[in-house]
């Protein structure tokens, strides 16, 4: 389960000022035009969502792999693996300067057209999603598809899933816009097609989903869930008939976990693993953001970004020179690749080579590139488990080593740390691998790995940097239980129902009425005519008015009539339509009389359930 995500409620009520009169705010005015389009419309929307996505997505892969060919070996071509090492380039030690090219391209993009495209692209979905109403500028999806495209083909190391799931994010909110659904629908299209980029990139369509359920969605049901797992079933059906069927990484079968003794000593292992990772996305997580403050401090861009990515171009240059290839630059699927095909297995290698992606991707987000965080955390997590394993066969110790096993789970424990997507994690990694051998001992390492990240770091790569804007996102999954139960559970009976012509003043100072906030059901011809909250503020205020004052002359006449055994959404729902001060909960009659009434419920009531709901959770 993440500890980013949560179910939450409907928006919350809005505060009653001096007059419950008081007008309300455009925004509002414009939802309450709209009507839900229904969950039949929404998925024929998210089924089209998919289809443009897994497109964009087959697009944008072509479009890496044409710039990647052109800045890099100076061919017009979109052939390209991102699995497999590439050639040396022609232009030698000038090869340095191609990232800085990219830069200069990227800075222009974003600063010119959409400056919420540069970074890693998922804070701004969530963002969009929990603070703007899943409002997406349009113009986002196309400058984020090529200054992304630019970035990674030109050798920025980061990643291809954090642009897609901003351009499939953008798409979906595009659509809700044009078709003027509700909000919380907008919502579910923005993360729907976020799910759709991750299964459209990667051919995982279980792991799509999770994704958006883990980070995006605040509610979950199945009004939220159809929606999306129709979107990504279908980028992920676009991108295998172009892809193919295959899984991201080539591995060779491993071998299945005995249980047996040696089983508990790799399972510990396993579990020491995930601790060490933890500690890894804890440094990924707070030395980019430390990067990015440090960059910062040269206010010109162009001048930013292109220093960070000549520090990365003369990085990868050195790394080819010394060891034959570029490692780290772009995705660096290909040394995953490598290391999953057992063809890297040196620890100091490999420790180097975790050092430099680390670095790489820092330098390249820190300066202002744009582009995911998932990929790179995929070959951190793949070094880190190799050279682990790689350090464990130098022990000898009394059980097998597999090299590429342990790669998985780093792979998998550092997806899992770094952006706080448990599931997300473990699901992908398998479907990328397609070996259920590896499931019991990644689930092990990536819930230590997170565990170990939360104590360093509350915040995951994804929502420090809202954080740090101020924006606070919920960091855990609440069944809202409050919503589920009965008005008749959530009133206040003890209660007051006085006939209107009753006089104020002789009211109050009955002795069971004295020194004590009441509130009172005001009636009038059997009829239910209006509420009344008699507290110590309304008492002070009244004292020295004038003799004669009735409880129908002070009594409020907006408020809301609830059944006892309708649900506390709608008592919410309705209180907030109105604006009411309260509501009244009456037996399930037709017509409502004053010998009905059961009870009040306030917004202090509603909040009161909230606080008893949530007491079963840890802090």
């Amino acid at each position: 389960m993440s500890d980013e995500a949560t179910k939450s409620v409907e928006p919350p009520l809005p505060a009653k000022g001096a007059g419950s009169d008081a007008p309300s705010k455009p925004p509002r005015r414009t939802q309450r035009r709209r009507r839900r389009i229904g969950i039949v419309r929404l998925s024929v929307l998210a089924v089209v969502i998919g289809i443009v996505t897994g497109i964009g997505a087959v697009v944008f892969r072509d479009l890496i792999g044409f710039i990647h060919n052109l800045l890099f070996l100076g061919q017009a071509s979109f052939v390209y693996d991102a699995n497999v090492f590439t050639p040396t380039s022609p232009w030698g030690v000038w090869v340095i300067l191609v990232p800085v090219l990219g830069a200069i391209v990227v800075t222009f993009l974003v600063e010119k057209f959409a400056p919420e495209a540069r970074g890693h692209g998922v804070p701004e979905v969530m963002d969009a999603i929990y603070y703007k109403g899943g409002a997406i500028r349009p113009v986002v999806a196309v400058v984020k598809s090529l200054a992304s495209a630019i970035a990674i083909g030109s050798g920025s190391a980061v990643g291809r899933e954090g642009p897609i799931i901003q351009i499939g994010s953008a798409l979906g909110s595009t659509l809700g816009q044009l078709v003027r659904v509700l909000a919380a629908e907008r919502i579910i299209l923005v993360a729907a097609g976020a799910g759709a980029g991750i299964a459209a990139t990667f051919n995982t369509p279980i792991g799509g989903v999770l994704f958006a359920i883990e980070l995006l969605l605040p509610e979950v049901s199945i009004q939220s869930f159809l929606p999306v797992a129709l979107a990504t079933g279908t980028a992920t059906f676009v991108g295998q008939f172009f892809f193919g069927q295959q899984p991201a990484f080539d591995v060779p079968a491993l071998a299945p976990l005995h249980v047996d003794g040696s089983a508990v000593i790799s399972l510990c292992l396993y579990a020491l693993l995930g601790a060490i990772t933890g500690l890894a996305s804890a440094g990924f997580v707070l030395g980019l953001h430390m990067v990015e403050d440090i960059f910062d401090l040269i206010k010109q861009r162009y001048l930013r970004h292109m220093l960070g990515m000549l520090l990365v171009g003369i990085l990868i240059y050195v790394l080819h020179e010394t060891l034959g290839q570029y490692y780290v630059e772009g995705v660096g699927y290909a040394t995953i690749q490598a290391i999953l095909g057992g063809q890297l297995s040196f620890f100091p290698l490999l420790a180097l080579l975790f050092v430099c992606k680390l670095l790489a991707t820092s330098l390249s987000l820190g300066s202002g590139s744009s582009g995911g965080i998932f990929s790179p955390s995929l070959f951190m997590g793949a070094t880190i488990g190799a050279a682990f394993a790689a350090f464990l066969t130098t022990l000898h110790l009394p059980i097998p080593i597999s090299i590429e096993s342990f790669a998985m789970v780093g792979m998998g424990a550092m997806v899992g740390g770094a952006t706080g997507a448990v599931m997300t994690a473990v699901t992908m990694i398998f479907e990328m691998t397609r070996d259920y051998n590896i499931v019991m001992p990644m689930i092990l390492a990536v819930a230590l790995s997170v565990g170990v990240r939360r104590l360093l770091s509350a915040e995951s790569i994804y929502t420090l940097k809202l954080f740090r804007r101020g924006r606070f996102l919920p960091k855990a999954l609440h069944a809202n239980i409050f919503l589920e139960r009965r008005a008749h559970e959530l009133m206040d009976s003890d209660i007051a129902i006085a006939p209107a012509e009753t006089d104020f003043e002789e009211f109050l100072l009955r002795p069971e009425h004295q020194s004590r906030r009441l509130h009172i059901v005001v009636t009038r011809a059997n009829r239910i005519l209006g509420v009344l909250r008699i507290n110590t503020g309304l008492r002070r205020g009244l004292e020295h008015m004038h003799v004669g004052v009735t409880l129908g002359d002070v009594a409020d006449h907006n408020f809301t009539i609830v059944r006892a055994n309708e649900l506390g959404i709608t008592v919410i729902r309705r209180l907030s339509r109105k604006r009411a001060m309260m509501a009244v909960v009456v037996r399930d009659r037709r017509v409502p009389r004053p010998a009905d009434i059961l009870g009040v419920i306030t917004k202090e009531h509603v909040a009161d359930s909230v606080t008893d709901s949530v007491q079963i959770y840890p802090e």
